[in-house]
């Protein structure tokens, strides 16, 4: 591959990566959580600078279901990843604390604990929508050819079962406390090990990542259906 796309495919690694890590707050220490913040926001600078023409074609073309999908959940990730940084800064100890605001910081801990975990689950189903590509990419760098069927479905059922856990996960953790601000404050148990805090997530992430690629299928499977039955009846 060319350098520039190895750049893209190692900055595209490093936000998903950091993803879960972020999550963690407090059990990776504040400091740390706000270090990863500011890294996570170059990334993102980087990773839509690579994809600039996004924004270019945004006025162009027509507009089929899965591109309108896509396209909501892409303006809502920015409009996200912009609040996080500026709700991150308000309430910075370590990082900005040189930046010093009279009042605020209560609305935006609020604000960034909302965009955080709805952050969280629109990058993995913004992941899911584009997985097709991403396995695509994952080939050609480990050199692997189409999957053997047996393969497939096995990777298929594992998928299955991680997703599932996934779910279990969402509501054990208080996923839709947090997105509906029905409680106020992130629930840690700082006797637990890391391990197992990723774990949680990273199921998480597998479950809307699943839930992403599902949808793209299913809208562009029923686009192309409903295209071949009007073809058929014109």
């Amino acid at each position: 591959m060319s350098a520039k796309r190895n750049i893209r495919v190692v900055t595209d690694i490093a936000m998903t990566m950091l993803l879960p890590v972020l999550m963690a707050y407090s059990l990776v220490g504040e400091a740390v959580h706000e270090w990863l913040g500011i890294v996570m926001f170059l990334l993102f600078i980087i990773h839509h600078a690579f994809n600039w023409r996004w924004y270019k074609n945004l006025v162009r073309g027509p507009y089929p279901p899965i591109r309108i999908l896509s396209t909501g959940i892409n303006l809502l990730l920015i409009i996200i990843m912009v609040t996080l940084p500026v709700s991150g800064i308000m309430m910075a100890k370590h990082t900005f604390q040189f930046i010093h605001f009279r009042s605020g910081a209560a609305s935006a801990r609020l604000i960034h604990l909302l965009a955080s975990y709805w952050g969280f689950v629109l990058m993995c189903l913004h992941l899911g929508l584009h997985w097709n590509m991403v396995l695509g990419m994952g080939r050609r760098v480990m050199h692997i050819t189409e999957g053997l069927l047996w393969r497939t479905w096995l990777l298929r059922i594992a998928a299955v079962f991680v997703a599932a856990y996934g779910a279990y996960a969402f509501f054990v953790r208080g996923f839709t406390e947090y997105m509906f601000l029905r409680t106020q404050f992130v629930f840690y148990d700082f006797g637990e090990p890391l391990p197992s805090f990723f774990k949680d997530y990273l199921a998480v992430m597998a479950l809307f990542v699943c839930i992403g690629h599902c949808m793209a299928k299913g809208i562009v499977g029923f686009s192309k259906r409903k295209k071949t039955f009007y073809n058929l009846h014109e």
